[in-house]
């Protein structure tokens, strides 16, 4: 790595600069260093003297000695790595401290009215240092950005969108078989409490686990009886998306509960007639097969294990509600034990769709299909029973992956690894004739979990089926993506969803039966449910219209997320669009300031004026907000009103490219009656006084936020490094919109 500490002599020019006064940025340049670096140095090294900081060059020298001294011994290694990146960043604090602000900026927003909480104000929120940081390490273009602001006309185009065709087949073809509707009642009588076994801790013997659980705090403040409330909730919904997924994943969970409840209830009965030790720690999940978003979601498994004595626990009463879950288990394992693959009419309609796509294929010779599911378990059951059937019927090769093990696949010798099967899938757009010149073999149907559903190209691919839908209406948009890519030789794409064999309706009013995640710290351990908040049933509302839109149509992840998109955020795009740009053009580097273009106004963009401006005192970023410092854009309406301000880049940046692209040569037409309205450039006026709208509006923006923020207890100097009018800037160039 490059990065290396300050010396000592770095560190006494640091003392001598810090106390006259000079800002981070002065330091910085003066050092030849990083703002970051030496915000990171003043942080970490000050002595504070009556809560007043202040930096001694051999006291820091002597800290920075003693972390080193810990690093050679394998300590604190995880420091060192965040110390380079924030070396490198250009940010003027620490990447921890700038995603903890960044976080709570987000949790403020968030608790706010739906009417106020837009993508505009969230920005205004976030500081520049949070900027910089995700402009280093992403750049996001969805399918409607890049088909509104870019020509694509030498790369391709994106593909036509099939409308989504759904399947809602039934449990089985079995007569008086089980149905959707009566397994999920039966769900909701399970109280499974095999996961909360301190809910049967005598009152008399807490004490004896108080100092136990005082320690056994996770995140959230949530306790070892919240978390194993938890986790019986995380297992109740556990349980209900196996149902959708598949009969087989279904059975297969209900057996592993059935046999912990089986194992614990000998146990009780063995310590009942002295044949077993006493202790009990029945709360252990890690093994269970849980969805990508469950996985991540690691306050269930974080905080050390408790172990119980059956002798402190009213057993007999905790048996009998074991007892109770394995009845209502046995029925359920009895109710669906004779569904099997003949008789799985989820399966069998695979098997239906499966053949309408290889005998009548949507694009010529297009034999490939990607089946999405969320449990590793289904994954299994499908190549089992896919592979086959199509090898059998059609001649063609299937391939397993779910990132816990190694894949699978149907063709003998072929390496199993991540990159090889996705090769051999869709050989085009993974470089096949390159990575693997000498394999002839070739992989039609790709069977998955959602350990591919982000960041794959597979657009060889033109068929994609989700085999469950996934509680997050997101990850359907994010599957399809796989093969919703530019530049694809596919004329058309299809989707297939399946869904349960129930109205939309009563999946929701099923879903908001044990939809409890989002209260979890609020989880007590009385083991009564919550009712769900007005906020909680207005999101389940919204996920129901997600889900009716999925249905109807293919959905951009912009138009189906509430939230914030990582489109909204970012200007990394177009850093790189410039660097291309001076690569071809290098003589823009010499172009002198204040010229101008003039474009056709829209409908959504109208007549005015966009102004380029550049801060003559660039040490000054307003409260750290403007994400082009020291340059400010602003766009100015013919009537004076500020349509984008300074202060949303983005909007700014997007709706500049908008206005001018496939413009390569000037609009004479418009030319023309520019130069006749102002006498060939002679009568500026207008223009002369929305440039100084547009400063005012800098000016006010900049005294509102300084009030707001002194308000809100922040430190602001309102007399020095303040922008006061004009002659703070200068006129880089503008774009005249008529």
């Amino acid at each position: 790595m490059n990065y290396h500490h300050f010396t000592i002599e770095e560190r006494c020019c640091l003392r001598e600069y810090y106390a006259k006064g000079k800002s981070y940025r002065e330091i910085a340049r003066l050092l030849g260093r990083n703002v970051s670096s030496v915000s990171r140095e003043l942080r970490r090294n000050c002595t504070f003297f009556r809560d007043i900081p202040r930096y001694y060059p051999h006291t820091a020298q002597k800290k920075s000695n003693l972390r080193n001294s810990y690093r050679h011994r394998g300590m604190f290694w995880e420091q060192e790595v965040l110390d380079y990146i924030d070396e490198k960043l250009n940010t003027t604090r620490s990447i921890d401290e700038i995603f903890r602000n960044a976080q709570r900026a987000f949790n403020t927003w968030s608790k706010w009215k739906p009417c106020d909480r837009t993508t505009e104000n969230l920005l205004k929120m976030l500081d520049f240092d949070f900027f910089e940081v995700l402009d280093s390490v992403t750049i996001a273009r969805s399918r409607k950005h890049i088909q509104k602001y870019y020509d694509t006309s030498d790369i391709g185009t994106f593909p036509k969108r099939n409308p989504p065709i759904s399947k809602r087949p039934g449990l089985t073809d079995l007569s008086k078989a089980i149905n959707y509707n009566e397994i999920f009642e039966q769900l909701n009588l399970l109280r499974l409490c095999i996961y909360t076994p301190t809910d049967y801790i005598l009152p008399s013997k807490l004490a004896k686990y108080k100092d136990v659980y005082d320690s056994n705090h996770v995140r959230g403040g949530l306790t070892q009886s919240g978390r194993e409330q938890g986790i019986r909730r995380l297992m109740s919904i556990n349980l209900m998306k196996r149902m959708e997924s598949s009969v087989y994943s279904f059975r297969l969970t209900l057996k592993r509960i059935n046999d912990l409840i089986n194992d614990t209830i000998k146990s009780i009965v063995d310590f009942e007639h002295g044949h077993n030790k006493s202790s009990l720690n029945l709360n252990d999940i890690t093994n269970m097969d849980l969805d990508g978003d469950d996985q991540n979601d690691d306050v269930f498994a974080i905080g050390k294990k408790v172990r119980i004595d059956i002798a402190d626990m009213d057993y007999k009463s905790w048996r009998r509600e074991l007892e109770r879950d394995k009845e209502i288990l046995d029925l359920l394992l009895t109710m669906i034990a004779d569904i099997t693959p003949a008789h799985d009419s989820k399966l069998q309609t695979l098997f239906d769709v499966i053949d309408k796509k290889q005998e009548h294929p949507i694009n010529t010779g297009n034999k490939k299909i990607i089946i999405f599911t969320a449990f590793a378990d289904t994954a299994n059951y499908l190549y089992d029973t896919v592979s086959v059937y199509v090898k059998k019927k059609y001649g063609l090769d299937t391939a397993i992956i779910t990132g816990s093990v190694d894949g699978k696949t149907t063709i003998k010798g072929l390496k199993t690894d991540l990159n090889t099967v996705l090769t051999c899938f869709s050989p085009v757009s993974k470089g096949k004739s390159l990575l693997l010149p000498n394999e002839k073999a070739e992989i039609d149907i790709l069977i998955a979990t959602d350990c591919i559903s982000e960041g794959q190209n597979l657009q060889d691919c033109d068929y994609l089926i989700n085999y469950d839908i996934h509680w997050n209406p997101v990850r359907i948009i994010q599957r399809f993506g796989r093969i919703d890519r530019i530049g694809s030789k596919n004329e058309c794409i299809q989707l297939v969803n399946f869904w349960p064999d129930i109205t939309l309706d009563e999946y929701i009013n099923l879903k908001a039966r044990v939809e409890t995640r989002m209260k979890i710290v609020d989880m007590t351990a009385t083991g009564d449910d919550n009712v769900l908040s007005l906020e909680e049933k207005g999101d389940l509302e919204y996920r129901k219209q997600q889900l009716k839109r999925l249905q109807e149509e293919v959905v951009d992840i912009e138009d189906m997320s509430s939230g914030i998109s990582i489109m909204d955020l970012g200007l990394n795009e177009f850093r790189l669009d410039l660097l291309d740009y001076i690569k071809t053009h290098p003589e823009i580097e010499k172009a002198p300031h204040g010229m101008n273009a003039v474009v056709k106004a829209t409908e959504e963009l109208p007549a005015g004026v966009i102004f380029v401006l550049r801060n003559i005192k660039n040490e000054v970023n307003i409260n750290s907000q403007n994400r082009l410092h020291p340059f400010y854009m602003v766009y100015m309406s013919e009537e004076g009103e500020v349509l984008i301000d300074h202060l949303s880049p983005k909007e700014m940046l997007d709706s500049f490219r908008f206005l001018c692209k496939g413009k390569k040569e000037p609009d004479k037409e418009l030319c023309a009656q520019f130069n006749d309205e102002t006498d060939d450039g002679r009568r500026m006026g207008k223009y002369s006084d929305l440039l100084g709208d547009a400063i005012a509006s800098i000016i006010e923006l900049k005294d509102e936020s300084d009030i707001d923020n002194f308000l809100g207890g922040s430190q602001v100097s309102f007399l020095s490094n303040e922008i006061k009018g004009l002659n703070d800037f200068e006129l880089i160039s503008f774009l005249i919109v008529k």
